[in-house]
């Protein structure tokens, strides 16, 4: 039975076999939401043999091709335009949704101003299982899954697509694409997620298509609101080759380039905002916090430490070669 509220589309973008289980998983947890969705979208991204078997495995979602360009911008744009609901939610293709996820985020909606919500990411480091079961009626436990390196700073947890350190709920100035909602009539004022940001699940592992897109909103519509609520939780699954050390330099120095194009598309005002309090503030004092750790007994905290200079250095690489240089 559909809670009162508003009515969600939900909106799941796949692109290959290989997470034929992820994806199940994902449709599973959303189909055990406490606030039940109008409808599932699957938009499969220029695949079609992957599109015919999803059709045949899952009746009841709606399983449609990417018919934009070929990556997350054009597949989110694609679900958003099938879309009947009063919100569109997006949920990654390898991630699973606590079951009040869809509650949390339609309570923000009672505000007329709220233009999208989003929650928090979870990570499900190598070997780990989700710590809920998509079918579960029991509310998460908020802490990471699974084994996080010992280097890894929770300041960079951006990298594998999750929540990071340094994120404080309330309004924010852009939400994390794969665990955001917004309401349906945000898309023709902001004009939808732009084909040329983002990742094309080829090449560089680029992003940032959502942040472009809420900035775009805000500055189109300076009275609306964009929220993160910690308690819209989802799971994001973070593969072994993501939790390597190479991965993490090479999404930072890739980010770097997508902040590049943000800026194009909105300005270093707005487009650095954000990444401008987190390095002054939120790094400084995870790097002071590893130094501290390995005083206190713990040698991996100067791992972190480092970590946390090296991706700093390698995202403002990337942004000075996206800005300047020929990446």
């Amino acid at each position: 039975m559909t809670v009162p509220g508003p009515r969600f589309s939900v909106v799941v973008c796949a692109y290959t076999d290989r997470r034929w289980d992820d994806v199940h998983a994902a449709v599973a947890s959303v189909r055990a939401q406490r606030h039940a969705p109008e409808e599932i979208i699957l938009v499969v991204d220029h695949n079609p043999d992957l599109r015919d078997r999803l059709r045949r495995s899952l009746r009841d979602v709606a399983v449609v091709p990417n018919a934009g360009a070929r990556g997350l911008s054009g597949g989110k744009n694609t679900g958003v335009a099938a879309a009947r609901g009063d919100v569109v939610a997006f949920l990654d293709d390898d991630a699973v949704a606590a079951p009040g996820w869809l509650a949390a985020f339609a309570r923000h909606y009672a505000d007329p101003r709220t233009a999208g919500v989003g929650g928090l990411t979870l990570p499900l480091w190598p070997g780990s299982t989700p710590p809920a079961g998509p079918a579960s009626s029991a509310e998460p436990d908020p802490e990471p899954a699974g084994r996080r390196p010992r280097w890894f700073p929770e300041e960079f947890d951006w990298t594998v697509g999750c929540t990071y350190r340094g994120l404080v709920p309330g309004p924010v100035r852009n939400l994390m694409g794969g665990n955001a909602s917004f309401r349906s009539e945000a898309f023709p004022i902001a004009g939808g997620f732009d084909s040329g940001i983002g990742r094309t699940f080829s090449g560089r592992p680029l992003g940032c298509e959502e942040t472009e897109f809420c900035i775009r909103l805000r500055q189109r519509s300076p009275g609306s609101e964009l929220v993160y609520d910690d308690g819209a939780v989802i799971w994001h699954r973070v593969p072994a080759e993501r939790a390597r050390f190479a991965y993490f330099r090479e999404r930072c120095y890739a980010e770097g380039l997508s902040k590049a194009l943000v800026t194009r598309s909105v300005g270093s005002q707005d487009g650095l905002a954000s990444e401008r309090a987190h390095v002054l503030r939120t790094l400084p004092l995870g790097a002071l916090h590893g130094v501290g750790d390995a005083l206190r007994g713990d040698p991996a905290g100067l791992g972190r430490a480092s970590a946390i200079s090296v991706g700093l250095a390698w995202t403002a690489w990337g942004y000075a070669m996206g800005r300047f240089g020929g990446a």
